[in-house]
């Protein structure tokens, strides 16, 4: 099990991504807009800048739902590869057989 922090800390990395995500991308598109004038760039640069940076989607870290472990995680799942091989030898994941010989 990870420390109830670090589970923490992304939830608020999340939530933050879904508050501020939209004006983010709007940002940084008229930012790499070559049309805009330098000045105006530099302004929307200094707005984003001003954004809090855990509202950032490269922010967020892929974590198992039981466990919290940040690493080996099966998207399709949303699990660790340890809860995965177990749940799955359990029989508890539909259409998920763990192979034995």
């Amino acid at each position: 099990m990870a420390k109830l922090c670090s589970i923490r800390r992304n939830d608020k990395r999340i939530k933050l991504n879904k508050r501020y995500g939209k004006t983010r991308a709007a940002l940084k598109a008229k930012i790499m807009d070559q049309k805009v004038s330098p000045e105006e760039r530099f302004e929307m640069v200094l707005k984003l800048a001003e954004m809090p940076r855990n509202s950032a989607k490269i922010r967020i870290r892929n974590r198992c739902a039981l466990t919290g472990r940040p690493r080996g995680n099966f998207r399709k799942f949303n699990l660790s590869r340890n809860a995965l091989r177990l749940l799955a030898s359990r029989g508890e994941l539909p259409g998920v057989v763990k192979s034995s010989w």
